[in-house]
């Protein structure tokens, strides 16, 4: 057995090596702290015991300030799916010189992306342009309340769909009332969580609730990569239909990462609405989209719709840019031309789960694996978690994730959190960077032993 207390020492051991090899990442750290609270711009991208502050990116690869090269597993919170600044971007943005960054009014990129899109995804007929996976979650949720005439929304434990108000519950322990301090009970009384891979509580919270919507991700993202169970998928279409629910699939980071189709196609299941984020922007700030049937998109036309009160509000200033258009429009169409990047990756990135479970047994069961294709989860859990809230009480360690996280940026290797591990590879990782993946895991449970 892993005893706790090596883990501690481990943990002490790797805190001093990391302070020695990162010392400028501290010292930007320490300014970092009067200017920004916590010295982050965002407080998933802190590790203990202060982050490593990135300079640039190539690829597959980023390096700190210390010049510290590493492989990353993140990619931009899974934005980055052919790599950093891949040259088919690139080239694309060549067009903005003679174009305009903002130009304020309509533009013939915003059309050609979205007939790029409909061809694409499938089951979007339309589609309306965001700034954010956060923003495009928002409208959503205006949209199928306004269409179907009813509140609540079901969605998903672990489930996360940006910062939204009423999307922000159920996403970390306890599972219950507002997940950010600021937010009244209030914000959230028409939102209800249940545990994903369970239909059983689905058709509950469906049976007691008038639902407008049910709102989840194909593959749980930041609850940790927890694929759906054989036929799960399936059943929650059945259930929406039977109680009148639409189905709205949150692929912001499904889409385009799983296949050109996102998890729809993947998994062979029909979503009403498809919310789309990062790779849908090329790699460049202002990635958001959704779309679905014309039948419900429609109810955002201000000619059929007069009235601004008779339809949900669409807008925003930077909404359809050329910079995110013509970037998002080159990478989308890159990937539906190459498709056989989706099969290698798969094939590296499976075969990585299959290793890493393998060794996770060799080592007293110490973990466990989860995720499909490009998205990979480590678990130090007593079983394989079928869902977020088993990922979290199931847990036999508060210092293992934590330590393996320390361990793999001494290797070489960033990915997100340390807290929950989390992989979201891209297309071009090598199989080399998979076995260095691999050996990382094999190499920490060692020590522990």
């Amino acid at each position: 057995m892993i005893s706790e207390e090596k883990l501690e020492l481990l943990w002490k051991d790797l805190l001093h090596k990391q302070e020695e090899r990162t010392r400028k990442s501290k010292a930007v750290f320490e300014r970092a702290k009067k200017v920004l609270p916590a010295g982050v711009t965002y407080h998933t991208r802190f590790f203990s015991p202060y982050p490593v502050y990135v300079e640039r990116a190539k690829g597959s690869r980023v390096w700190d300030v210390d010049g510290n090269e590493y492989i990353d597993l993140w990619m931009g919170h899974g934005t980055h799916i052919l790599g950093h600044l891949p040259d088919v971007v690139l080239d694309s943005m060549k067009e903005i010189a003679g174009v305009g960054t903002h130009l304020g009014f309509e533009n013939p990129y915003a059309v050609e992306y979205a007939e790029l899109l409909t061809k694409v995804v499938p089951n979007v007929e339309m589609v309306r342009f965001s700034n954010s996976g956060t923003e495009a979650n928002m409208y959503v949720v205006r949209l199928v309340r306004a269409y179907t005439g009813r509140k609540h929304l079901i969605k998903i434990e672990g489930g996360w769909h940006g910062g939204y108000d009423v999307l922000h519950t159920g996403v970390t322990p306890p599972f219950t009332g507002p997940d950010s301090a600021g937010l009244p009970e209030e914000t959230i009384m028409y939102t209800i969580s249940v545990p994903y891979n369970d239909l059983s509580a689905l058709e509950g919270a469906l049976r007691r609730y008038p639902a407008a919507a049910i709102i989840l991700e194909p593959v749980l993202g930041a609850g940790g990569c927890i694929e759906p169970v054989e036929g799960y998928l399936k059943g929650v279409r059945e259930l929406a239909d039977k109680y009148g629910a639409l189905l709205v699939l949150d692929e912001v980071i499904t889409g385009f990462r799983l296949s050109p189709g996102g998890g729809q196609e993947y998994f062979n299941v029909d979503a009403d609405l498809v919310v789309m984020g990062k790779i849908v922007g090329g790699g460049y700030p202002g990635a958001g989209a959704f779309g679905g049937r014309s039948e419900i998109m429609e109810m955002l036309d201000h000619l059929k719709r007069p009235d601004p009160r008779s339809r949900p509000f669409h807008g925003g200033t930077f909404t359809g840019n050329p910079v995110s258009m013509i970037a998002g429009m080159a990478m989308v169409s890159y990937l539906h031309k190459n498709r056989g990047l989706y099969e290698r990756a798969k094939e590296t990135w499976e075969w990585a789960k299959r290793e890493i479970e393998g060794i996770c047994e060799e080592h007293d069961r110490a973990c466990w694996t989860t995720g499909t294709a490009t998205m990979l989860g480590v678990h130090f859990t007593r079983i394989r978690p079928r869902n977020v809230r088993e990922a979290y009480e199931l847990r036999w360690s508060r210092r293992a994730e934590q330590a393996l996280h320390l361990y793999s940026r001494l290797r070489g290797i960033l990915y997100m959190s340390e807290k929950m591990p989390h992989f979201l590879p891209s297309l071009v990782h090598t199989q080399e960077e998979a076995k260095a993946t691999v050996d990382a895991v094999r190499e920490f449970l060692s020590l522990l032993r």
